[in-house]
């Protein structure tokens, strides 16, 4: 039987690489891969970018009210009909951009249609608050992976806090993309208490 891995870490911790690394290492092999990504997240458009600088492109943007089932359907018929071959795994990148049932989606592709599905992205936001993704993948993943990164002490990074302007802030909507104005940075649980003031909001 197929399973459903999720893989999450801390930013930082190089969730996009292994994606892309298990992507060539598939197609190495001669297999064919879908990678997907959720349209939340719009840093680099449709690319799936490492910040080692490595990019490819999603094969398949979901959206926030997309059924998940239909949207594989429809892209693994074109790998059909244009490479002649399966999919022989599904890879999505910014997993914790996916609704609950979404993500109940693709365990549903990987027990129903026998596709791996690997899921990549951080369980929580930088207020240390679940992602919808994040908490079911959690809950339904076959596997479970931590990828880990570190703080800037050297100790295990675990929580994401966002600056806005260089300063540290605790407050606001779960969701703002890295930008110009917006940065993030990976946090051991020392470090984050240090900076909120010993508050986890």
């Amino acid at each position: 039987m197929a399973k459903l891995y999720f893989r999450y870490g801390a930013m930082n911790s190089g969730k996009s690489t292994a994606l892309l690394q298990a992507a060539y290492n598939y197609e190495e092999r001669g297999q064919q891969v879908l990678l997907a990504k959720p349209d939340t997240d719009t840093k680099g458009d449709d690319q799936i970018v490492s910040r080692l600088g490595v990019a490819r492109s999603a094969d398949v943007m979901i959206g926030s009210s997309d059924d998940v089932l239909e949207v594989f359907a429809a892209a693994r018929d074109r790998v059909h009909e244009t490479m002649g071959t399966d999919v022989a795994c599904l890879l999505v990148d910014e997993a914790q951009f996916l609704t609950s049932v979404q993500v109940d989606d693709l365990l549903r592709i990987a027990i129903t249609l026998g596709i791996p599905v690997l899921a990549y992205g951080i369980r929580t936001d930088f207020r240390t608050k679940a992602f919808p993704g994040s908490a079911r993948l959690l809950e339904v993943a076959h596997s479970l992976e931590e990828l880990k990164t570190i703080c800037r002490c050297g100790r295990k990074a675990v929580f994401n806090a966002r600056l806005i302007d260089g300063r540290f802030v605790f407050d606001g909507d779960q969701v703002a993309i890295d930008g110009a104005t917006v940065t993030y940075e990976s946090l051991c649980g020392a470090c984050y208490l240090d900076e909120s003031g010993g508050v986890l909001a």
